[in-house]
């Protein structure tokens, strides 16, 4: 009976020991796929760490008694922890105590049409959403609205590719030169030369450009990585800019005026955190230009999805009315300025806590809209590894936090892009890891 009782305890010790085998190779390759920054990497590393933990459940409770001591055992500094990408889900406890403010009712037979109103410019654009991008951009003073087109798009991708399609010349002999300051955002080489059209070509960093002719700048401001507010850079007289203002809202960056540029694209994802919803807009000063847009998401995609508009429509209404009404101190701009302030302190603490990182300090200034003077807390924070450590993004790996690197923006691996929007419990242990790391 000893011999049987025996043999059954190194059984269970030898598939314990497989199944902990398991998961360090399962965890290795995982970190793997991620080294590149390609879209395997950023989108599905979450999913796969649930995928993981869900195998060597399985595996180890098909053999053992309970698997609970096996998941205690795995503490939470032992997670990986991916700020790759800005996926915003820091904003879902604001949405959350909003209950069914937000709530939206389609019936099955509404919104059936390709049309919202076929006399717009527009024609796929629906009306409620349209009053109510304005009726936000007037309450929070950050763009001027006047003679200016609107035009709705799948996200700011599909808006910044139908901005190239619109304002590159068909008549020249080569595609024309797309640049960008760098540290520019890192999907715009990508998203630029995907299609490979003959009509524009990702020409790199502009401060190193000088090719005469014409060409388009890409203005990102504040700046995805670094959260500078950026000007033009390129001094020549055949320039085409598109300014990209995702992140002009008052908990990325202080309002100091209205931006008054020909063509500025802003997305949902970042001013309200609904990233699922695929909508963006672009406020266009020239009709042609405006009219090409239109077109180029016609032939795309035969205009966007009516119920992403109607929902839109819904959450900056909601955000407008806490604005202007007397539950302004629970406004969402109130809530996610307090909630970026405090990411920011956490972070600051951590870098000099540890001596190993450093991260940009910002100018304080004016909000006209929120009434205060603070310094930029931008939704990404750009760190830079101090001394022998050449590759940030490689080293931060090892200690299990997911980063994008310095190369994908145009510049040196010290650096690294790390996103402050993620939910608040991945968000504390980060700043806690990062804050014990000495080597």
């Amino acid at each position: 009976m000893a011999y049987i009782l025996s043999v059954f305890a190194v059984r269970n010790l030898l598939v314990l020991s497989l199944a902990l085998n398991v998961s360090l190779i399962l965890r290795v390759l995982l970190l793997h796929d991620s080294q590149d920054g390609s879209f395997n990497g950023f989108f599905f590393a979450e999913q796969k760490e649930e995928a993981l933990a869900t195998k060597i459940t399985r595996l180890s409770s098909s053999v053992l008694p309970s698997s609970s001591s096996l998941t205690m055992a795995q503490g939470d500094e032992d997670r990986v922890i991916n700020l790759d990408h800005g996926d915003p889900t820091m904003y879902e406890s604001y949405w959350q105590k909003k209950g069914d403010e937000t709530t939206v009712v389609i019936p099955g037979w509404q919104f059936m049409s390709y049309f919202s109103d076929a006399t717009r410019l527009c024609w796929f654009l629906e009306p409620e959403f349209a009053e109510q991008i304005v009726r936000l951009h007037n309450v929070v003073g950050n763009a001027v609205t006047e003679n200016r087109h609107i035009v709705v798009g799948t996200g700011s991708t599909q808006l910044f590719q139908a901005a190239l399609y619109a304002l590159s010349p068909c008549a020249e002999a080569e595609p024309i030169s797309v640049v960008s300051a760098a540290p520019y955002y890192s999907s715009y080489p990508l998203i630029t030369d995907c299609l490979k059209s003959r009509l524009y070509k990702w020409a790199g960093d502009a401060r190193s450009f000088s090719k005469n002719g014409p060409y388009i700048e890409l203005v990102t401001s504040p700046n995805n990585p670094d959260g500078f507010a950026r000007r033009s850079v390129v001094n020549g007289s055949e320039g085409i800019l598109i300014h990209d203002l995702a992140y002009y809202w008052p908990q990325y960056t202080p309002i100091s005026s209205p931006a008054n540029y020909d063509l500025m694209l802003f997305t949902v994802s970042k001013s309200t955190g609904h990233a699922g919803m695929r909508i963006g807009w672009a406020l266009v000063k020239d009709e042609d230009v405006a009219r090409k847009m239109t077109k180029y998401i016609e032939i795309n995609t035969i205009g966007v999805s009516k119920d992403s508009q109607v929902r839109a429509a819904k959450v900056l209404k909601v955000i407008s009315d806490n604005s202007e009404g007397p539950n302004e101190g629970d406004s969402f701009f109130e809530f996610s300025y307090r909630v970026m302030a405090k990411r920011w302190k956490q972070l600051r603490e951590a870098v000099q806590q540890s001596g190993l990182f450093s991260v940009s300090d910002f100018p304080p200034q004016l909000c006209m809209f929120l009434n205060r003077v603070f310094e930029p807390q931008p939704a990404f924070a750009w760190i830079k590894c101090e001394g022998d450590i050449d590759n940030c993004e490689s080293f931060l790996r090892g200690k299990k936090i997911l980063t994008r690197g310095g190369k994908h923006f145009g510049v040196s691996p010290k650096y690294v892009r790390i996103s402050m929007l993620d939910r608040d419990k991945n968000y504390e242990t980060f700043v806690r890891r990062l804050s014990t790391i000495r080597s």
